[in-house]
């Protein structure tokens, strides 16, 4: 390598007749001077801020992650978590990548379409090869680091001998025809979901050479440890809800149908999912032999009614009659968390609402009847309409807290108005927003995924046509505090 001091010595033509080049140094104030860091701070920030109350300040970091190794593209972000190590682990969907994202695969052998036309392993023509050099689909499962670094990757279809090597049918591993929800429980144990609906890839709409699991629904989570290598399967292949099923599943473990989120209880080793897509649910589990402890439905209900929730239709057919308060969970019931002090959040997407639960109560996830939602009975606290009049796919979506001491800060993802309203926790009243709809940094389309770090970072995750990841910066505060709105979400006053 020739050393820059000596290069700067020569003839400018001498080193065009040469062919060197030098790449400018990079001025660290340009950004500063022309404006772009205020715009960053002011698009990426917090905005609709109440007067009276206080949170964390944020901006976007634009650079992270850092680029992927081998070319490779995220599908739809179908789940996303940071680790105890503050280590972020994405759970992606190969199989949601376009033809022209998917320079990807050449023809599969023998693989053709309905036209005769050879196609790649997701049905996409590929009559005369890759359609491009770049790019190829990342493995399903990725581990970065706080900078962006990738530092690990593995499973799914697009990890080649994964399945059928580390991932044996004859083990009970099934990968899910559609990746949803990852968690990293204190003993570094890997549980990832799947929502893929029976003979149907979520996001092709057809069957394909890369479907993965052609038994029925993805009724099932898996646990994995770190290096993908299997260690335990919950649940089966449903071909429809089984919302108060026990035993139906693997090894005498529950069935589920269609699982979306997922979190282990570090003190008693109780693993809760919200079960989901199909089921309408919180189920509770041993994390450690798979086997069935108890469930839950909105207010603590139990059993769950999964008739009276059909026949009652969409949610915005109950809204306009005057029911706020349906007394069951709506597809999807899309994440559960639980807060240090034992409080269990549930985001219930398809009521555009979320509620609050107590772990401790002996009555939840036991058989007890709540119909009019009254708070201190069946294990049910409080709840909290967000935007309660969206009339699309739901409201919640994810949720995470901030990690000062008391987590005074609850943060709500919203899937249909692409923003992260942050709530006062004690209170439930919104204190302000982060995030709009768009496509650049700072921006969401269909949010799908919260995750916040120790120094209290969050990270997100998008799906449909977005598919990307980004890091919100905390600075300020680590808390909330104070008093905000009543009504969560809603249309802002223009300015």
């Amino acid at each position: 390598m020739i050393h820059r001091k000596i290069l700067a010595t020569l003839p400018a033509m001498m080193l065009a007749v040469t062919g060197l080049a030098i790449a400018a140094e990079p001025d660290i104030n340009i950004l500063k001077n022309n404006g772009s860091l205020d715009r960053l701070f002011k698009k990426s920030g917090v905005y609709n801020a109440s007067p009276t109350g206080k949170t964390p300040g944020f901006v976007v970091d634009p650079s992270w992650p850092q680029a992927l190794p081998n070319n490779w593209l995220l599908g739809q972000i179908g789940g996303l978590y940071v680790d105890p190590h503050d280590h972020i682990w994405v759970y992606n969907r190969p199989r949601t990548m376009s033809t022209d994202e998917a320079g990807l695969e050449g023809p599969v052998a023998g693989a053709t379409n309905e036209k005769g036309q050879p196609i790649n392993g997701m049905g996409q023509v590929r009559a005369y090869g890759p359609v491009a050099d770049c790019c190829k689909a990342a493995p399903s499962v990725l581990e970065f680091d706080a900078d962006g670094k990738m530092l690990r990757a593995w499973g799914g279809p697009s990890d080649p001998g994964f399945i059928g090597g580390k991932c044996k049918a004859e083990a009970g591993c099934i990968w899910p025809n559609s990746e949803h929800g990852i968690y990293i429980d204190q003993n570094d144990n890997v549980w990832i979901a799947g929502n893929g609906p029976p003979g149907d890839v979520r996001g092709v709409g057809r069957t394909t050479p890369w479907m993965t699991n052609q038994e029925g629904g993805d009724g099932f989570v898996l646990k994995f440890d770190m290096n993908g290598n299997f260690k335990m399967r919950i649940g089966g292949t449903p071909k429809g809800p089984v919302s108060n099923d026990a035993h139906g599943g693997a090894n005498d473990t529950p069935l589920l149908y269609l699982p979306a989120d997922m979190v282990v209880d570090a003190a008693t080793n109780r693993l809760y999912v919200s079960d989901g897509y199909g089921n309408r649910r919180v189920l509770i589990i041993d994390s450690n032999t798979g086997k069935y402890i108890g469930h839950f439905g909105a207010y603590g209900n139990n059993p769950v009614d999964d008739a009276a929730a059909k026949a009652a239709g969409p949610w915005m057919a109950d809204f306009s009659k005057g029911n706020k308060k349906p007394a069951f969970f709506r597809n999807p019931v899309h994440c559960v968390k639980i807060a240090n002090d034992g409080k269990i959040y549930v985001c219930d997407r398809g009521n555009d609402r979320i509620q609050v639960f107590d772990k401790n109560s002996p009555d939840l996830g036991k058989a007890c009847s709540n119909p009019t939602g009254e708070a201190g009975k069946c294990g049910f606290l409080a709840e909290q309409a967000v935007s309660e009049h969206t009339n699309i796919i739901g409201t919640a979506v994810s949720m995470n807290f901030s990690t000062d001491k008391a987590q005074s800060c609850l943060y709500i993802g919203d899937n249909a108005n692409m923003t992260i309203y942050i709530l006062n926790r004690s209170n439930l009243q919104e204190l302000g927003r982060l995030g709009r709809s768009g496509r650049n940094p700072g921006e969401f389309h269909y949010l799908h995924q919260v995750s916040v770090d120790s120094k209290g970072n969050i990270y997100t995750g998008e799906v449909d046509t977005a598919k990307r990841i980004q890091k919100f910066l905390r600075y300020g505060a680590t808390g909330c505090s104070g008093t905000g709105s009543t009504t969560v979400g809603g249309v802002l006053a223009a300015k």
